[in-house]
């Protein structure tokens, strides 16, 4: 008799905004076109190596702006993430806009997050090159696990869920380090560390330079 073989389920390739599909997203989101662009802090800077406060006002004008800001900042920079430390903010929020290893994109915000990683019974750790807008132009390897869940809520203070996989898994796993008060960097070896801030030195000039660029170019 023939073995019969279901068929696997078309994957949805829409991007995901806030955790849901949507037919068409454009390039800029309308977040960065409102945003101006903050300084992006430098790993040694007090701000990132705290925990993040808890975000308590939601639906305030200055909340959204900050959110159209980071968005901003995160273009220009050429980032798939921006935790607010990472603008000198001292509150548990940050915003995306990543693929999957699925090529799907996703984008959004999320305030006050807490993350879900697999048990070790179902952990699959992923060892993948990582850099970050904080410690620019180094990359280094980072084991991280290749799913992610991430409860919070978005600026208005309604709950939501992110689930991630892959790069995208990642991106959540660094983002709410960030506002632990931990970069990468601190997940290294000394060695490794060492390794990844002298590349920060070599390459600083470069990254601040397209940086320069790509604002002069959003600005146009």
């Amino acid at each position: 008799m023939p073995v019969r073989h279901e068929r696997s389920r078309p994957v949805d390739r829409r991007a995901r905004v806030q955790g849901r599909p949507v037919d068409s997203y454009p390039a800029l989101p309308a977040e960065a076109e409102r945003g101006a662009e903050r300084r992006v802090t430098v790993v040694g800077e007090e701000v990132l190596s705290r925990r993040c406060r808890e975000v308590t006002a939601f639906g305030t004008p200055e909340l959204s702006a900050l959110i159209d800001d980071m968005f901003r900042t995160m273009y220009v920079a050429d980032g798939a993430g921006l935790a607010a430390n990472q603008v000198g903010v001292d509150l548990r929020l940050f915003v995306y806009d990543c693929p999957d290893d699925d090529g799907i994109r996703h984008v959004g915000h999320l305030i006050n997050p807490v993350l879900e990683l697999p048990g070790p019974g179902s952990r699959r750790l992923l060892d993948d090159f990582e850099g970050c807008l904080s410690v620019p132009g180094a990359t280094m390897a980072v084991p991280r696990t290749d799913r992610a869940v991430v409860r919070g809520f978005d600026k208005d203070g309604s709950p939501l869920t992110i689930e991630g996989t892959g790069y995208f898994a990642r991106c959540l796993q660094h983002e709410t380090d960030h506002l632990n008060g931990q970069t990468y960097l601190d997940r290294l070896a000394k060695r490794d560390r060492k390794d990844a801030l002298r590349q920060m030195e070599d390459r600083r000039a470069d990254v601040f330079a397209r940086r320069a660029l790509k604002a002069a170019d959003l600005d146009r």
